[in-house]
């Protein structure tokens, strides 16, 4: 009874005396929250759509391959968030990763096209 009190005096403790760490953006942290929110946006749409089927309860596998689906999005978009370009030439090192793929939208030409212009960065670095 004594250990109990004392284990629930600790985590009360630590709760109330627990500060946030503030830290410069994080890309591991980001990426965990596109996967957590795509993977919770693919559970309610798995759920949307096992509504209208006719026996809901036999198809509760839609939720699931709903959150898989939005995983799987979440972790895309987060990668393509967070990669800025393909090389970064850091303090003598290369390092390499997927570049951002930036659209633009360009003015109208005499035809009346508004063109669509997609730019990648190939390599940042400090020459």
């Amino acid at each position: 009874m004594y250990t109990a009190k004392r284990c629930i005096a600790m985590v009360v403790l630590l709760l109330f005396t627990a500060t946030p760490c503030l830290a410069a953006e994080n890309t591991f942290k980001s990426l965990f929250e596109d996967c957590l929110y795509g993977g919770l946006t693919g559970t309610l749409v798995g759920a949307a759509v096992m509504v209208f089927t006719k026996k809901p309860a036999n198809h509760l596998d839609y939720m699931g391959y709903g959150a898989a689906g939005g995983v799987l999005v979440g972790a895309a978009y987060g990668v393509v968030t967070t990669a800025r370009s393909l090389a970064t030439v850091e303090n003598g090192s290369v390092k390499f990763a997927f570049p951002t793929i930036v659209p633009e939208i360009g003015d109208t030409n005499s035809k009346g096209q508004t063109p669509i212009i997609a730019t990648a960065e190939i390599i940042r670095g400090k020459f």
